[in-house]
């Protein structure tokens, strides 16, 4: 485990690569690393991530509380909690809004159809959890059955979190998440999909262990079976925003709007 001075220079680094790639907006996004003692190192909240200083970071216990620091800590600490807890291989957390990856968050969308093997081996599957209000014990328990089994997870009208056994691991797999939902939204413009098929998805679970840095061990995605992509009975999630549009009208006039930006 690096040292306590070397993890705040790699918080703000990865910060301000999160801030520069327009993974985070003003104030949003937090990234914390585990430190020996049963210590949390965190990012402060209300500050922006392209000007974090290594001495405005924040150190917290296993509850939360404050023992060094100036600052108050990020309002979402409770999910880096969790995850810790849950998850004793985790070494470091970042939570961002990668915009087409929170797109699909806030369309109703997973990540879960196999269509890049890199992805596959990489992470799996990139789940769904329900809306829960951030900053709250509702964030945390739409996450829970979750990050035993998931290394990214899309949260519903909310953002993406991504967690590894080093920072600089858990930053590359936000990268990884949004560049796949890149991908995948132009499977949905072009209105077709190939995805993997189960003798594929079966060597790709053989190759992962010959792949440095990838130790995910989450659940792959279904096997494809829509064929050529144009299949009539595909369910709602693997059709296009355009074709799922009328079959979800009826939902989201039911639903309040939500925008709120948490750090």
């Amino acid at each position: 485990m690096a040292n306590e001075a070397r993890n705040r220079r790699d918080i703000v680094h990865y910060g301000r690569l999160l801030h520069e790639r327009g993974y985070v907006a003003a104030t949003d996004g937090n990234l914390s690393v585990r430190l020996k003692g049963g210590r949390i190192l965190s990012t402060p909240t209300a500050m922006s991530k392209a000007d974090l200083r290594p001495s405005d970071l924040v150190i917290a216990d296993m509850e939360g509380r404050i023992l060094a620091g100036r600052h108050p800590i990020s309002s979402e600490i409770a999910m880096h909690l969790l995850i810790y807890r849950l998850r004793a291989d985790i070494g470091a957390i970042v939570h961002a809004h990668p915009p087409t990856a929170t797109g699909f968050a806030a369309a109703g969308l997973a990540l879960d159809e196999p269509l890049a093997c890199e992805v596959v081996i990489g992470l799996g599957s990139i789940p769904l959890a329900k809306y829960g209000t951030p900053g709250t014990p509702e964030l945390s328990a739409t996450l829970r059955p979750l990050v035993p089994q998931y290394d990214a997870i899309l949260m519903s009208n909310h953002g993406v979190v991504t967690y590894a056994d080093t920072l600089e691991r858990a930053y590359m797999k936000m990268e990884t998440v949004e560049h796949f939902a890149q991908i995948t939204l132009v499977t949905h413009i072009l209105g077709r999909q190939e995805p993997l098929e189960e003798e594929a998805l079966e060597k790709l679970v053989l190759a992962r262990s010959r792949y440095k840095g990838f130790r995910s061990g989450a659940p792959l995605p279904l096997a494809g079976h829509f064929g050529n992509g144009n299949h009539p009975e595909r369910s709602d999630k693997n059709r296009s925003p355009m074709e799922s549009d009328s079959a979800r009208e009826s939902d989201q006039e039911s639903r309040p709007n939500r925008r709120t930006s948490f750090d």
